[in-house]
């Protein structure tokens, strides 16, 4: 983002067990711009807490809410939607912008975002009518999707005012509000970091989009959908598309031997193995010390739910 943007207007959401980590690895950025969770509860109440703050700053200033494991590659492009989505903000700070990306293919491990009819047109970019947002698609739903082109995936970014995200929150997710609001009572406070630990454990854990974006009113939302060549590698699938020069080839990591294979990723931490693959197409294998995944490409979307099903079993020391 730089020099577009500057290090004291970056704020870092994340969990208070990478704070060592996070705070080493972006010493740039003012300790007081990180925000620390004490545990794990689900995106909402991460960006509740965090535009419960910013709105105190600065209400109605345009904030961008965007993923640290994404890859974006059409940089320049990037900064100038996000420029012009904050300039649709100061127009109008009870908006929302979303930043959607045109799809390069019918993903089923991604959600999408409803586009309707053009609202205008700035600097060669088009902003578009917000008619709603789908889940994860089976195969022949996203097919549909991406031939009518009236469908980006959903990236998880967009630009509002922090305080009219913060007032969503007050209508559509009470108990995140009020327990948020609770702990901004207590910002910049000595004991705020032992309250903060306090009541967070009773904030409710919930997604983003079904707490908030899914019950959003269709006025309040507009998107811009560009190719900004983005990546979620986060997962396997979307490292392997991020590292490939073209769709058939193969990417490996350690000792891997292919005959007659495509379009997969093969990637073995293992040095006391080989993996030897024989005439397969999409396919994803990933050999650690404890465990091997094997799967189809199209099929990651499921691996999570495998794994959310451990704990309590005898596989629980896998996650």
């Amino acid at each position: 983002m730089l020099p577009d943007f500057n290090y004291s207007d970056i704020y870092i959401s994340t969990n208070l067990l990478y704070k060592d980590i996070v705070k080493k690895q972006l010493s740039e950025i003012p300790d007081s711009n990180f925000l620390f969770e004490p545990e794990k509860k689900d995106v909402a109440p991460a960006i509740a807490l965090a535009m419960g703050i910013i709105s105190k700053l600065d209400p109605k200033e345009p904030v961008a809410i965007l993923w640290s494991d994404h890859l974006v590659k059409q940089v320049p492009l990037f900064k100038k939607i996000l420029k012009l989505a904050g300039s649709e903000v100061r127009k109008n700070p009870n908006k929302i912008v979303f930043i959607a990306n045109k799809p390069r293919f019918p993903s089923t491990n991604l959600g999408y975002i409803h586009i309707g009819e053009q609202i205008k047109k700035e600097d060669d970019i088009n902003i578009y009518k917000f008619e709603g947002l789908k889940y994860k698609p089976n195969e022949e739903t996203a097919e549909k999707f991406f031939q009518s082109k009236k469908y980006g995936w959903n990236l998880g970014y967009f630009v509002s005012s922090a305080d009219f995200i913060y007032k969503y929150f007050q209508r559509l997710a009470p108990n995140i509000y009020n327990n948020t609001e609770s702990i901004l009572k207590n910002y910049g406070k000595p004991d705020y970091h032992s309250f903060l630990k306090q009541t967070y454990g009773k904030v409710e854990s919930i997604n983003f989009d079904n707490a908030i974006l899914e019950n959003l009113d269709k006025k309040d939302a507009c998107v811009i959908v560009e190719d900004i060549g983005w990546s979620d590698v986060g997962s396997w699938e979307a490292l392997k598309e991020a590292l490939q020069l073209k769709t058939e080839e193969n990417v490996t990591n350690g000792r891997v031997y292919l005959d007659n294979v495509q379009d997969s990723l093969i990637y073995n931490y293992d040095e006391n193995k080989m993996i030897v693959a024989v005439d397969l197409e999409e396919i994803i294998i990933i050999n650690t010390q404890d465990a091997i995944l094997i799967t189809k490409k199209n099929s990651m979307g499921k691996v999570k739910k495998i794994v959310e099903s451990f704990p309590g079993t005898e596989h629980e020391s896998l996650i």
